[in-house]
């Protein structure tokens, strides 16, 4: 949602200042740090969309695909995993693109996908130049249709304005009437894919993406980059693993002295203990050492350091796998606030849930799916970071800080009152306004603690 001036100084002047402490704060390494300047100022923009993401609207958006290739897609994901581009016309807010790129899009979310699936319902990947050249809206050629946890969506996209106003990198999020084929609407979020134009906006350097895939680990697997498929997938420049090998070796191979004196030359530190203490705070289970394994690395070339980038925030604020555009699933905010079943609610300090191997319940199992991260829950650079005193103290630190920045100073429900604005003026076709208040209610719980 489009940032409010006041508020936008005041976080600009908060990040600043837990940015200089936090950098005092880490005393393990005699290199210079990597610093967080860039990605705090560019993110904020990310905040106020204009055109195609100026989420003061519900934005249109058709697709008009051939019913059989999508159901030979399908077929070939759930053989295969492999996600097939089509050719459709696509319209958004009333200007058509003809052969225009979609795919589909996720791992988790694509689990109860079958012949019977509604293209309504799935996440797509809209490319607009897949097919035909610089075709493009406002200067953007991707969009992503979310797969829905609620019916209103307003956890994610709450999530991500939050985590722009954090000064970490974010996504441009707008709420959407979909339809396929002519079908019944259904209201979805939208949001930017992270490439190379995602990159220049939240990034001023140059430098290198990469994913981790749901159904990899953060483990070094030798030189090889062969050893990578299907790990990490390269998102911007020019095809290099080097940087991520070399990455993955020294966070899995070095020594506990040595990787907290060099760590801060190879990483973001407080970047990424912000990072860690945002999840916290938004209740969101499914990061970077959730099920998901959902997380993106960038490489700086100026730095050489990396920047952890957050990924995926649909279980923001307590909500549920399934439901609302998720295929086969039913999930939302349980009522009173309770968690799905399987998901423990009180865990000692520092510690993620243990869902086992079928996760928490509905999540279990699925081509393309499988839980991240060495057993689903853990992460290698988490644990060895958190284990360092210093940096484990800047995690609960910057937790305080985020608490008071973004929900104790009233900002969180400001923003979430706009977004309920949004969909009780503008969706009341496609959302009931009972509805859109008792799922924002339920963030508010968690706002107010």
């Amino acid at each position: 949602m489009n940032a409010r001036p006041g508020h936008q100084c005041l976080a600009v002047l908060a990040v600043l200042a837990w940015l200089t402490l936090g950098g005092c704060a880490v005393g393990t390494s005699d290199g210079e740090a990597t610093s967080t300047s860039g990605v705090a100022t560019a993110a904020r923009d990310v905040a106020d969309g204009a055109g195609v993401w100026d989420a003061s609207e519900v934005h249109e958006i058709s697709i008009d695909v051939d019913e059989d290739a999508v159901a030979a897609m399908i077929d070939t994901y759930q053989d295969s995993g492999e996600k097939e581009w089509l050719e459709a016309t696509v319209t958004i807010d009333g200007e058509t693109f003809e052969r225009a790129g979609i795919r589909l899009k996720g791992n988790s979310s694509l689990r109860g996908v079958d012949d019977g699936a509604d293209p309504t319902d799935l996440p797509w990947l809209i490319r607009l130049d897949k097919f035909v050249d610089d075709q493009s809206i406002d200067g953007w050629t991707e969009l992503i249709v979310r797969s829905n946890t609620t019916e209103t969506t307003l956890n994610e996209a709450l999530a991500l304005d939050l985590l722009a106003e954090a000064g970490l990198a974010s996504e441009h999020a707008v709420a959407s009437s979909i339809r396929v084929n002519g079908a019944d609407a259904r209201l979805r979020l939208v949001v930017q894919h992270l490439d190379e134009a995602w990159e220049a906006e939240n990034f001023s350097t140059d430098g290198l993406l990469y994913k981790a895939e749901a159904g990899g680990d953060w483990s070094w697997r030798g030189d090889d980059p062969e050893a990578y498929v299907d790990v990490f997938d390269q998102e911007t420049g020019e095809e290099d693993l080097t940087p991520l090998i070399d990455f993955l070796d020294f966070i899995n191979n070095s020594s506990d002295e040595d990787f907290a004196a060099e760590l801060p030359e190879r990483l973001d530190v407080q970047a990424f203990a912000r990072y860690l203490a945002f999840e916290e705070v938004v209740d969101n289970f499914d990061d970077i050492d959730g099920p998901g394994n959902n997380s993106y690395l960038r490489w700086d070339a100026e730095t050489g350091g990396f920047t952890v980038v957050a990924w995926d925030h649909n279980l923001a604020f307590g909500a549920g796998p399934g439901g609302g555009g998720a295929p086969g699933g039913s999930g939302g905010f349980p009522a009173g606030g309770e968690r799905p079943e399987g998901m423990p609610t009180e865990l000692p300090e520092g510690e993620r849930p243990d869902f086992g191997e079928g996760g928490p319940d509905g999540m279990g199992g699925g081509m393309g799916g499988g839980m991240g991260g060495p057993g689903g829950r853990t992460n290698v650079l988490v644990e060895r970071f958190t284990a360092v005193e210093e940096w484990s103290d800047l995690v609960e630190q910057a937790k305080a800080d985020l608490t008071e920045e973004l929900y104790d100073s009233g900002y969180a429900e400001e923003v979430l009152d706009q977004w309920v604005q949004v969909l009780t003026e503008q969706a009341g076709d496609l959302v009931d306004a009972e509805v859109v208040q008792e799922e924002a209610n339920a963030i508010r719980e968690v706002i107010t603690g």
